[in-house]
């Protein structure tokens, strides 16, 4: 479909493979729109109208997947993430394999030693034996969280306090799910702080960032992500690091940046012009501080309008070189602020009431005066 000759004439959505919520829809049509200012280009309904489009995928794209796109040659013609292997778009790959039990097909088992304490303790498991001897280890020192790794927004995880409880767990996962994507078992914390340490380039820009991310209660009374506050600087990892920062962010950003680099040492057909990584600080069952990497994303996510809303001030004005950006997620009734952008507020079928919106402040983000 693309001719890889013609610059990119229009930004597309590419949708995900299942169900497409219409309050993630709509969130998706406003990145998309915010990607074709950035790039100089149209938003468009339908690839068809474009020679070569620019992709704004719902989903981390999978190589060999049917319906993959021609022409994603580099992080340059989408964004998001191209993974080269199913496992590598869920949660699996954020812990070594549990010792001697079954792996999907291209797991490496170095990435988890490149990454060392990069890494919360647990383990990734392919089969319900292997997920009872993880458990049982585990649960040894206390309770353990049960993480189906496809999951997002923090739905779908059990705590659990012995086998039996597990074994329930495990009723609910297909077999063919658990064989090729994986089952993740984590000591389970208390007293948490999430982070977000990611990067975003789209064009000739890049903005890198850390933050951290808040829970709310849904209309269920389920605590389920609820936005993320970020600071930004234009340029690569290395700008976050030319202020001081508190010694659990200097942890988070270190420990994002050996994880990804243990993923891309050990899975080279990655490409990803989104990264995002969700660091987790808190007490083992000992009462320990421990902080690690739970989980990545390389695709457009909770944050992902914080992100695209910087990079549009950061090309407004070149001498912009930090801001602070935040996106919301509220259930029931919200009150929006004036200087917020709307993405979403509506009644859905399956989460109720909910309001999605983002704010950006640059004020002090400038160069000082030569």
């Amino acid at each position: 479909m693309a001719n890889r000759e013609l610059p990119h004439d229009a930004v597309v959505l590419l949708p995900p493979n299942g169900p497409w919520p219409e309050h993630e829809r709509q969130v998706h049509r406003y990145m998309a729109a915010c990607v074709g200012q950035l790039l100089g280009i149209p938003f468009i309904e339908h690839a068809e109208a474009a020679q070569r489009p620019y992709f704004v995928p719902a989903r981390t794209l999978v190589v060999g997947d049917p319906g993959l796109p021609t022409g994603l040659l580099s992080l340059h013609d989408f964004f998001g993430g191209l993974v080269p292997l199913p496992f590598l778009a869920t949660k699996a790959v954020a812990h070594a394999a549990w010792p001697g039990g079954p792996v999907a097909p291209g797991w490496q088992p170095r990435c988890a030693t490149l990454a060392g304490d990069a890494l919360l303790p647990g383990w990734t498991v392919f089969d319900s034996a292997g997920a009872r001897e993880a458990a049982a280890q585990l649960l040894a020192t206390g309770p353990v969280r049960v993480k189906p790794v496809r999951a997002t927004g923090g739905r779908g995880q059990t705590v659990i306090e012995n086998l039996g409880q597990l074994d329930a767990a495990l009723h609910d996962i297909e077999q063919a799910e658990l064989e090729s994507c994986g089952l993740v078992l984590e000591t389970n914390l208390t007293e948490v702080t999430t982070f977000s340490v990611g990067q975003a380039t789209i064009g000739g820009f890049t903005a890198s960032y850390y933050g951290t991310q808040r829970l709310v209660q849904d209309s269920q009374g389920q605590w389920v992500y609820g936005g993320s506050n970020l600071s930004l600087a234009r340029g690569g990892y290395e700008q976050l690091l030319l202020r001081p920062l508190p010694a659990t962010l200097q942890t988070a950003v270190d420990q994002a940046r050996r994880y990804e680099q243990a993923i891309l040492a050990c899975y080279p057909g990655l490409i990803a012009s989104r990264r995002n990584y969700d660091a987790v600080a808190g007490r083992d069952t000992k009462g320990r501080w421990v902080s690690g990497i739970m989980e990545q994303s390389w695709r457009v996510g909770g944050a992902s309008a914080a992100e695209l809303l910087a990079l549009l001030a950061f090309q407004r004005d070149p001498d912009l070189t930090t801001a602070k950006a935040a996106t919301f997620e509220v259930y029931g009734t919200a009150s929006i602020p004036s200087d917020a952008v709307r993405l979403y507020q509506g009644n859905d079928d399956e989460l109720g009431q909910l309001c999605k919106y983002a704010t950006v402040d640059f004020n002090g983000g400038k160069q000082p005066s030569r």
